[in-house]
């Protein structure tokens, strides 16, 4: 029988130690590696449940063991075991099957929440991640930024007091102004409200009204409401929802007063070669350093533009503003809003 080379043996048993050392070193193994993500995701879950829990109670709404078991996507044994170790930290507590944050876990949770927003703000107005990413990528940071890093970053946005989503932030002392509103689904015929939230969960609802141009601070007249549907105008468009996609947005009731005449901005993308018109706004879907371009370039309410010049694809347009000629392009066109001006028979014929 044939022995086992010394030189391999000893390169096999080099190998052996130094993988065991590799796996069983403090702090950088991978056993040790392996046990922080663990800890890592028990910490990530432990915050969204106190994330979901605190919204519960803000809304006045009872949170039970099958609610927050199905928020986070977890079976109910999963979730019992997790909310025992809530309350055996002291972070929640238990009241005829329904469970609240103690004011530790309230704390805790408001820290989270307001990261998250402080996050979701600068997203939307300071870089050019689009209205669908920003709740995932705030729900990244919400577990890795301490507080000291949102309050820098919310001195440097000039300390927003709502997200974008029209949800207020947290101060950094933890102070929450109280809920207010109610979903447009329980709003009656003849109604006016102004939009105050739009629910970014589940994602597919959000999509399909952020899709439609609906946005917090828009106020909206209910014209019927029937079974399985709700219909209003905004902005002189009319539109239709669903109960569920209707109960994602929270509305605040306005005064009775007589509904404003349907009427509705055209677009700048809509403007035709020699024709003029002032500008009368830019949508509130244009955020970020797109809609500071947009400013820096004279694009502001007042401003008159005209269209001179078409490319051969007929994308981008050239329009002249403030004396200059600037390109844009028809997406970005169809969000500044304009009241077009007539053109005088004089003013035709010196263009022609």
């Amino acid at each position: 029988m044939n022995s086992i080379n010394p030189g391999i043996a000893l390169l096999i048993g080099a190998g052996i130690l130094a993988a065991l050392l590799w796996a069983l070193w403090p702090k950088r193994g991978l056993l040790s590696l392996l046990n922080k993500a663990r800890m890592n995701s028990q910490r990530i879950l432990l915050e969204d449940a106190l994330k979901f829990l605190f919204d519960c109670e803000y809304k006045g709404i009872s949170c039970g063991l099958n609610s927050i078991a199905g928020n986070l996507n977890i079976s109910a044994d999963k979730a019992a075991h997790l909310l025992n170790r809530l309350r055996a930290i002291g972070l929640i507590r238990m009241e005829d099957q329904a469970f609240y944050l103690t004011d530790t876990g309230r704390s805790y949770a408001l820290r989270i929440i307001r990261v998250h927003r402080i996050w979701e703000r600068y997203l939307a107005d300071e870089t050019g991640v689009g209205p669908m990413e920003w709740h995932d990528e705030a729900d990244r940071q919400e577990h890795h930024m301490t507080p000291e890093a949102a309050d820098e970053l919310a001195a440097r946005i000039g300390n927003p007091v709502f997200d974008p989503h029209g949800d207020p932030i947290p101060s950094a002392r933890g102070e929450l102004p109280a809920h207010k509103g109610q979903p447009l689904s329980n709003l009656q015929e003849g109604e006016i409200a102004q939009i105050l939230h739009i629910e970014d969960e589940p994602r597919t609802i959000y999509e399909q009204l952020t899709a439609l141009g609906i946005y917090p601070g828009m106020e909206v007249y209910v014209m019927d409401v029937a079974e399985g549907k709700i219909t209003f105008a905004a902005n002189g468009e009319e539109c239709t929802l669903t109960p569920l996609f209707a109960a994602s947005i929270t509305v605040e009731l306005l005064p009775e007063r007589p509904p404003l005449p349907p009427f509705k901005y055209e677009l700048l993308s809509s403007l035709r070669l020699g024709e003029q018109a002032e500008v009368a706004g830019i949508s509130p879907n244009c955020r970020g350093q797109q809609r500071r371009r947009l400013m820096d370039l004279g694009v502001v309410p007042g401003t008159i533009i005209s269209a001179e010049l078409r490319s051969a694809s007929n994308d981008p347009v050239a329009y002249r503003i403030m004396g200059a000629t600037i390109a844009i392009r028809k997406d970005q066109a169809s969000l500044i809003f304009i009241n077009k001006k007539e053109t005088s028979t004089n003013e035709q014929a010196s263009g022609l």
